[in-house]
């Protein structure tokens, strides 16, 4: 985990006082042509199957979520982003984390992956509409 360490450490010095001018400028709708450009970049890796770009590709979409992570501060940060991640894959992984029956195959396991993922989406509407009741 030093490397990880040693990324957002770099982050932080581009996006501080005496950091990039050009990243201490950007924003998350900014960045999102070269979010765009980067994954696009990966998934051309990852179709040729060229193991010597995919590490490199991954690095700058890592690089990105550390970068949205620091813009985003006040809100989340790289922590939070990755408990919150980790949780979800918990839920939506009953049979592997032990909260319900096995599956017999993938596609079983597909169909309840997406009947939980729309369950979480209900209740998200459910919460933002409440919260919009509440606001004068």
């Amino acid at each position: 985990m030093k490397g990880i360490l040693k990324l957002d450490a770099v982050v932080a010095k581009l996006l501080g006082p005496k950091g990039c001018p050009w990243d201490r400028e950007q924003t998350h709708k900014s960045l999102i042509p070269f979010l765009r450009e980067e994954s696009a970049e990966l998934a051309d890796a990852l179709k040729g199957g060229r193991w010597h770009e995919i590490e490199d590709e991954l690095g700058d979409i890592l690089f990105h979520v550390l970068f949205h992570a620091r813009l985003g501060k006040k809100r989340f940060n790289f922590d939070t982003i990755a408990r919150s991640q980790a949780d979800k894959l918990m839920r939506r992984h009953p049979h592997v984390f032990g909260r319900t029956r096995t599956f017999k195959n993938s596609k079983e396991v597909l169909a309840n992956w997406k009947s939980i993922k729309a369950g979480e989406r209900a209740l998200r509407a459910k919460e933002v509409a409440a919260r919009n009741k509440r606001k004068p």
